[in-house]
This record gives C-alpha cells, sequence and structure tokens, in this order.
C-alpha cells in the first residue's frame, strides 16, 4: 500500500489559518525544508473560500500531499459519504481524515468511500481535548477509539490520527494495532507545542512512523522567516527523537 508521506518522520503544518495571503507565506516559509511531510487543510480555509482553490494555491507552491480534514469527516450518516468524498476528490487532496464517532456503519460508508475514490484515509479515535472519554467526564465509552482504530485496520487503513497530548493513550494504540499490522503503519498526532504536548515524547511512543501536525506554533511566529525558523526547528527536534 502507498505511503501517504514517504518519509518515516516529518512535520505536517495544520493550515488553520484566515487568508489565503498567510497560507502562500506558510507554505513559501516551509515547503522545501527537510522534514516537512505535508499540509493539513481544515474547514476554514475551505468554507471561506472554496476547497479546490485552496489546494490550487498550494499545488502552486509544492506538489507535497495534502490532507483535508473537515472536523470531523466521518460522523453522520453512512449516506453522505460518497457526495462529500466526491467532492474531496474533484477538489485535488490526496488524503481525508475521518473521525467516525456516529458508529461502524458509517466509518465503513465513508471509509469505503474514500478507499473508491482512490484517496488515503487517515482514522482517528481520540481527540487531544479533556473531557473527551467518559472516564475523564466525556461521552463516549472509553473502548470507542481502540474500536474505531480496530475496524479501520481491518478495512485496510495505515495511518491513524492519535492524541499528542497523551503519550501514554499513543503507547497504548501502538501496541493494540501491532497486534494485527505489525509495524506497517503510520501515526498522525495533533496537540504538540501550543496544546501542550511533546514532541520527542510523542515520537518515542509512537515507534518508527510518525508525523506531528503542528498549527499555531508555526502559523503564529510571525513573518515568513520566523515561521521557516519555527519549523525547522521542529523538523530537527522530531528528527533527533529516537522511538
Amino acid at each position: 500500500m502507498k505511503r501517504i508521506i514517504a518519509a518515516d518522520k516529518s512535520i505536517v503544518p495544520a493550515c488553520d489559518v484566515a487568508t489565503l495571503d498567510h497560507l502562500r507565506a506558510l507554505v513559501k516559509a516551509t515547503a522545501d525544508l527537510e522534514g516537512i511531510g505535508a499540509y493539513k487543510l481544515g474547514f476554514t480555509l475551505a468554507l471561506r473560500y472554496g476547497l479546490p482553490s485552496v489546494v490550487k494555491e498550494i499545488r502552486a507552491l509544492c506538489d507535497k500531499p495534502i490532507i483535508y480534514d473537515h472536523q470531523k469527516a466521518g460522523t453522520d450518516i453512512p449516506d453522505t459519504g460518497a457526495p462529500f468524498v466526491a467532492a474531496c476528490a474533484e477538489a485535488g487532496v490526496d488524503s481525508i481524515i475521518l473521525v467516525p464517532m456516529s458508529g461502524p456503519a458509517t466509518q465503513v460508508a465513508w471509509t469505503q468511500a474514500v478507499q473508491d475514490a482512490g484517496l488515503s484515509v487517515i482514522v482517528a479515535g481520540e481527540m487531544t481535548h479533556e473531557r473527551f472519554l467518559q472516564s475523564d467526564g466525556g461521552y463516549l465509552s472509553n473502548d470507542s477509539p481502540s474500536r474505531i482504530l480496530s475496524l479501520a485496520a481491518r478495512m485496510g487503513v495505515r495511518d491513524f490520527v492519535v492524541p499528542g497530548t497523551k503519550p501514554e493513550k499513543i503507547t497504548q494504540y501502538r501496541q493494540e494495532l501491532e497486534k494485527s499490522l505489525g509495524a506497517d503503519f503510520a501515526f498522525y498526532s495533533p496537540g504538540f507545542v501550543a496544546q501542550g504536548g511533546d514532541i520527542s515524547e510523542g515520537a518515542k511512543a509512537a515507534g518508527k512512523r510518525f508525523h506531528p501536525i503542528v498549527g499555531r506554533a508555526i502559523y503564529n511566529a510571525g513573518g515568513e522567516e520566523l515561521m521557516r525558523e519555527a519549523a525547522k526547528s521542529l523538523c530537527e527536534k522530531l528528527l533527533a527523537a529516537t522511538p
């Protein structure tokens, strides 16, 4: 199965900025850095400017993979998966993040829709913030993330989002997936720097293939030179970390 990101480790800038000017500055500042693996788009730019237009802006500056995170796609009825994926495919993204909290029927339908469109699927089960699972005062049962990731693995998914603020959970999900997949999977993690997660700790917990998703610590650093310096520092820290 083709990898989304060829490298075992990379930083994925989250492009949760408000304007196309800021997006262009972010990509110009970071695209040629060793250790930048892909760009993650969220709904803010997509809703404001249209996903095809935003993708076009990135494609004009680099050919790195574009991951679309609709925050949170895959949490609706099964029938809405195919038209959502069709719109994303027409826009030109390479991969879609699904967070299927509405049950396995939706997860299966949406995952299959992404796969049928020839795009890569990244599946998330647990988020980074507090009061998410029942044991922490949240709504979802404690085993929900494990069940989501397990079903994804059975459907051929090999890319997963795990919470960068919870390294012990990264270790847990890695060990669970290793039982069925060996080392044939990659982790993507948000929650670093601005939310308190530590990239070195995340890398140690995640194992061989690890791609931290970092937003504010890069795009809020300042102008292009400051964004470049922030991204370069994070890349160096990640590449120096050992699992």
